[in-house]
């Protein structure tokens, strides 16, 4: 599918290094709402300004996230629809996310806490005892969310191993849609096993709550959905966010020397992570169910709309300078999590992931080094969740 679309459609998923292409910025400042070429008569919008990307994702009445506008009912058979929270539009989504909401709220979210520390200090020790320079995308960024979330579902120990493998091509909306199908009907095939298991014997974890708790109104697919929205959204953008926030601190001695010295500092400097890197690059699709006006551009029912959260989170409404990284700004509200009814439920766990991992990295190995020169790092280059494929560093 990619050798279809022209280059200026997949600019808003480049970058160089760290940073979204000029381009994306030259777009933002010329005309925050732009149309984009695709193949096949499909009519689609860029929406790359700060207020105007808010005002779509704010307006839940007037776009659809429905998976099916993508590819398609017939094309789609029930073991592919992923289901969960992102791809679904109300009543469906009020009901599933009223569910899901007492499970992500703080209260419910600090029993994990010593068992973060806990996944992170076994992380740290394993390094430790490695021979040589070790990769901390497969030594740290991965196996802390996967760990997690493993804890957050409630998922059996015997049953971690294969949570490793089920994220990555989920995010890829342009890899092609038999990549992606199967990856999803992967994922759910073996997240309903896990929800079976739940049923029978349900636990402590999201899951055995929500089924001693809502056992009678939602059914088995509804429950991997939701399993299986908590694994795509959780795993991979912390991971990505864990290894691109290390190379930032390995690039910068002063914000290294921060985050290992200083506590109050910590939350600052993650919401400017956050912000900077913005992960996830461009929110699902929306697809309009109006006719409406977004930034002085009218679009059509049914015309595509994509958002980039990376263009918007560097806006210079949102402040001076907004193109780098100062780990002592005033954190901003920052769209790194999205916006509206579909702002990510599991932002607060994220958070509490990386201002546990990052301080305990820093102290553990201060004098941890790139074993790579910056030029050889290999960044995804048209993902939807930006990321490095590697990460070497001598400890």
């Amino acid at each position: 599918m990619l050798s279809l679309l022209p280059e200026s459609t997949l600019m808003p998923l480049k970058r160089t290094g760290l940073d979204p292409v000029a381009e994306l910025a030259a777009a933002r400042e010329n005309n925050p709402v732009s149309r984009l070429k695709l193949p096949f008569g499909l009519r689609a919008w860029l929406v790359s300004g700060y207020d105007e990307a808010k005002e779509v994702l704010a307006k839940a009445s007037s776009f659809s996230n429905d998976y099916t506008n993508l590819v398609g009912t017939a094309a789609m058979s029930a073991d592919q629809n992923p289901g969960g929270l992102g791809f679904a539009d109300p009543p469906d989504h009020t009901r599933l996310r009223k569910l899901l909401t007492p499970e992500f709220t703080m209260r419910r979210l600090n029993r994990l806490t010593p068992r973060i520390h806990e996944i992170v200090d076994q992380q740290l020790d394993e390094m430790a005892a490695a021979d040589g320079p070790v990769d901390l995308m497969q030594s740290f960024a991965f196996p802390i969310p996967s760990l997690t979330i493993c804890e957050l579902l409630g998922v059996s120990y015997e049953d971690r191993a294969d949570f490793q493998r089920l994220s990555t091509v989920r995010f890829d909306l342009f890899a092609g849609a038999g990549a992606s199908f199967g990856a999803i009907s992967e994922s759910l095939t073996y997240l309903l096993e896990i929800v079976k298991k739940q049923r029978e014997s349900p636990g402590d974890g999201l899951l055995g709550m929500l089924v001693k708790e809502h056992g009678d109104e939602i059914d088995d697919r509804e429950l991997a959905g939701l399993a299986d929205g908590v694994l795509t959204g959780g795993l991979e953008t912390t991971a990505s966010m864990l290894a691109l926030g290390a190379i930032v601190l390995l690039r910068d001695r002063n914000t290294f020397e921060l985050v290992r010295d200083n506590d109050d500092a910590i939350n600052g400097f993650v919401e400017e992570l956050l912000r900077y890197l913005t992960v996830v690059q461009v929110a699902f699709p929306r697809f309009a169910k109006e006719d409406i006006e977004i930034g002085g551009e009218r679009i059509a029912e049914g015309d595509i709309v994509f958002v980039s959260l990376s263009g918007a989170n560097r806006d210079a409404k949102l402040g001076q300078a907004m193109e780098s990284f100062d780990a002592t700004r005033d954190p901003a509200q920052h769209l790194a999590f999205g916006w509206g009814v579909h702002r990510c439920i599991g932002a607060e766990l994220a958070r509490m992931e990386l201002r546990t991992a990052y301080p305990a990295l820093v102290r553990r190995f201060p004098e941890m080094r790139l074993a790579v020169s910056p030029e050889e790092l290999a960044y995804r280059k048209t993902s939807v969740v930006y990321g490095v494929e590697t990460l070497p560093v001598s400890l």
